[in-house]
């Protein structure tokens, strides 16, 4: 049988919880306590699909895994009880698609892990095309659609919103969106990027004081949420 999900956490316990979670969701799985068991599990695993990363191995840090992983193929959740913001941000610069921090719910975990593997399993045919929930967006004819209605955004928010939907579900660091959208020379505007969200929010959110679209991740970045 497949295994799609490659756990990496020391803590017998964390294992325990975590395949009892897996198993419920019918989602098979492999289990490493070390970075050097992950490293030889994923590249034996006939076709590893994402990996639950815990930062606080024995024998290596996590953050040094993490490239190894994506390299060989897996989206990487880091589950991390660092709750430093510069480690997530590293996280995630280091090419980690997504990090949930100790203790943490595990259907929220669940659902990250099922966006994950939405995310794997169905790439997206049309390279013009990103759909996220509640509507889409295409490059080429410049459309956006929420709930059937057309919205339309300025060049900016337009360009803001594409990078998150280029990867729905994923969080996207505050300098990657302002370096992508703004230019390098802006990487440190913050300021400029909150701005363009709130007014994009205003457009695409039902509740703008309560959104459930452009999410954000104090301190790291925002996150447009994936179609269910």
């Amino acid at each position: 049988m497949r295994s799609e999900i490659l756990i990496v956490d020391d803590e017998p316990a964390i294992r325990r919880l975590l395949t009892g979670a897996l198993d419920r969701a019918g989602l098979t799985h492999t289990e490493a306590a070390t970075a050097g068991e992950a490293l030889r599990a994923a590249q034996a695993m006939p076709a590893p699909l994402v990996a639950l990363l815990d930062l606080g191995l024995p024998d290596r840090d996590g953050l040094e895994v993490i490239g190894q992983l994506s390299g060989l193929g897996l989206s990487v959740i880091v589950l991390t009880a660092r709750d430093a913001t510069d480690e997530k941000v590293a996280a995630l610069d280091l090419g980690a698609d997504d990090f949930v921090t100790k203790p943490f719910d595990s259907e929220e975990l669940l659902a990250r892990v099922r966006s994950a593997l939405r995310r794997k399993n169905s790439p997206s045919l049309d390279p013009a095309r990103r759909d996220f929930a509640g509507g889409w967006i295409d490059r080429d004819s410049h459309v956006v659609m929420i709930a059937s209605e057309r919205v339309d955004l300025t060049p900016r928010e337009f360009n803001l919103l594409w990078t998150l939907a280029d990867k729905p579900g994923r969080v996207i660091t505050h300098d990657r969106l302002l370096e992508q959208v703004w230019g390098p020379a802006h990487r440190e505007d913050l300021d400029y990027l909150r701005v363009a969200v709130r007014s994009l929010r205003r457009k695409l959110e039902q509740d703008p004081s309560h959104p459930r679209l452009v999410i954000n991740e104090p301190g790291v970045g925002y996150r447009i949420a994936a179609r269910e």
